[in-house]
């Protein structure tokens, strides 16, 4: 039984990405070189990885089985080879590559300027970077370190607390115009609110009453899965929203929408990096993650905006 770290490295793109077409644009290389080493890598091990029918390309029971032994030990791999090429001083530079997830909004309006510092100061280093409000499976997906906002739901990662973002519920000024100004939560019901796809409204729509949140019965014609268009919306005039202050701060600052019930206490929201338990932790995961605490302790990008 003879292969190569190529045809495995190719064997798990194809499974994570669905496609012989994804593999080849992730890895960049031609779809025939692909399909080579998928067969070679199915001769080596002595077993039909793929079934191929009508252009369409579904992992076979033995591959879902192999994935899930390979992913964990390439990783070890590559963190037990990159330790080695890492100098006891860290003066080696950082090679290879990480694959980060991150939501979308925290995303596009704060992370990539502080990536883009990470990237500039190791240029030896490949990143990639996909934004995305869904929950990613970082294990089978391929992410090496993905960005929450809230609590940790997977006990199986390894977390760090970067900052915190309070949650504050906005309205624009003509929106509270037409239907006045909510003065309690219990107020809510009267008022339309602009919801989040992923998140039920109970769970978006807390606050602090006694010794734990509540949540007043709200309801909405309108709901979406970004917080950038939720906040859209409400600057329409659409609604009342619950957003993170780090998607709200400018839109605050430069008055196109108003807080409310700012006297409330809505929730808080850690940010996190959170990743695949590995050991030992590669030299170039650690140096990311030092990099997005440091940015972010330093002071929070919207609470800058918002001064």
């Amino acid at each position: 039984m003879r292969y190569s770290l190529d045809e495995i490295e190719t064997f798990l793109a194809v499974m994570e990405l669905g496609t012989v077409t994804g593999a080849a644009v992730r890895l960049n290389l031609s779809k025939s070189v692909i399909s080579k080493r998928i067969t070679d890598f199915e001769v080596a091990v002595g077993a039909a990885l793929f079934r191929r029918n009508a252009g369409r390309i579904v992992p076979t029971e033995a591959a879902l089985r192999l994935a899930e032994r390979l992913r964990p030990a390439l990783a070890d791999l590559h963190a037990a080879a990159e330790s080695a090429a890492w100098s006891m001083d860290g003066a080696a530079p950082l090679q290879g590559s990480l694959a980060i997830a991150a939501p979308m909004s925290f995303g596009t309006m704060h992370l990539t300027p502080i990536l883009a510092r990470f990237a500039a100061a190791h240029p030896a280093l490949e990143l990639r970077i996909e934004y995305d409000d869904r929950m990613r499976d970082l294990s089978r997906e391929g992410f090496d370190v993905g960005i929450r906002i809230g609590e940790a739901r997977d006990a199986a990662l390894m977390q760090r607390k970067l900052c915190e973002s309070r949650t504050m519920v906005v309205a624009s000024q003509a929106y509270l115009e037409r239907h006045g100004v909510p003065e309690a939560p219990a107020d809510l019901g009267a008022h339309q609110v602009i919801g989040y796809s992923h998140m039920a409204n109970a769970q978006l729509w807390q606050f602090r009453r006694g010794g734990r949140f509540d949540s007043p019965q709200v309801a909405g014609r309108l709901v979406l899965n970004n917080g950038e268009a939720i906040r859209d919306l409400a600057v329409a005039g659409l609604g009342l929203a619950v957003l993170p202050e780090f998607v709200a701060a400018r839109a605050i600052t430069e008055g196109q929408l108003r807080q409310v019930l700012a006297d409330q206490e809505t929730r808080t929201l850690p940010v996190l990096a959170v990743w695949p338990p590995i050991s030992p932790m590669p030299a170039k995961l650690r140096a990311l993650i030092d990099h997005l605490a440091a940015e972010l302790e330093g002071g929070k990008p919207w609470e800058m905006e918002a001064r």
